[in-house]
């Protein structure tokens, strides 16, 4: 059996893995939703200091603390960031990283950098002074294809329990040095995996260090957690059994 941790993604915390989780628990695998510092149940954390480095140690903590080995580190969208700094500093527990609608950044590069220059503008003006991102509002309308498979009531749940982002884990850039890389997948959602291979093979800076790694299609939205989860739990049972055999 597999041990799964769980990262999620902007704005969200452990509760928008509970029902991966459970499939994955019902099928006899150990699993470990996570709420990085700073949101969801631990909104109250938040302050100018939380950044990527934050949330880099809220993970290798967890495992450290859980005597965890062997472990399928699973990032969803921008839990990337971290988990691929995690998986760098503590190689010899990480079995697999599995990137959910994401992918490791190249090093020194930030989220924000992959941004076009009137997004980081916008995103500036609406966090201001301050050193929260706020959450989208959440309106499948304004972006069709992110939200495929969020019904009314997974929406409204969003708009309910999402939280501002710390900023930092946006702006700060990626580090990791590469000395002992691991194993690594990709779980394309909103596009297809026959087009993830060849930007892989491009070198595209999205998905920088993912040469080499399975990639499997799981045609959905951005929230495949929320909108598939029986259908992406399954998936990364299929993705972990390499990394276990």
């Amino acid at each position: 059996m597999s041990t799964f941790v769980l990262v999620p993604g902007f704005w969200l915390g452990a509760w928008a893995w509970r029902n991966v989780a459970s499939v994955l628990r019902a099928a006899g695998h150990d699993a470990h939703p996570l709420t990085l510092t700073g949101l969801a149940d631990r909104s109250h954390l938040a302050t100018p200091d939380v950044g990527l480095d934050t949330h880099t140690t809220d993970i290798v903590r967890l495992i450290e603390t859980e005597d965890l080995r062997d472990v399928v580190l699973v990032a969803h969208s921008g839990g990337g960031m971290p988990a691929a700094q995690a998986a760098d500093r503590i190689p010899e527990r990480i079995a697999r990283v599995v990137y959910v609608d994401s992918g490791p950044l190249p090093d020194g590069t930030a989220q924000f950098d992959t941004l076009p220059p009137e997004e980081q503008k916008r995103l500036r003006d609406l966090i201001g002074d301050g050193h929260l991102l706020p959450p989208p509002a959440w309106e499948p309308e304004e972006d069709p294809e992110n939200y495929v498979g969020l019904d009314t009531e997974t929406l409204a749940l969003l708009r309910a329990r999402s939280t501002p982002q710390p900023v930092r884990t946006a702006t700060d850039p990626v580090r990791v040095s590469g000395r002992q890389p691991v194993p690594t997948a990709l779980i394309a959602c909103t596009f297809p995996a026959e087009v993830a291979r060849q930007m892989i093979a491009q070198g595209h800076s999205f998905f920088a260090g993912l040469a080499g790694a399975e990639v499997h299609g799981l045609p959905t939205g951005h929230w495949p957690m929320l909108g598939e989860p029986k259908r992406l739990a399954e998936l990364l049972m299929v993705v972990a059994e390499p990394a276990t055999a």
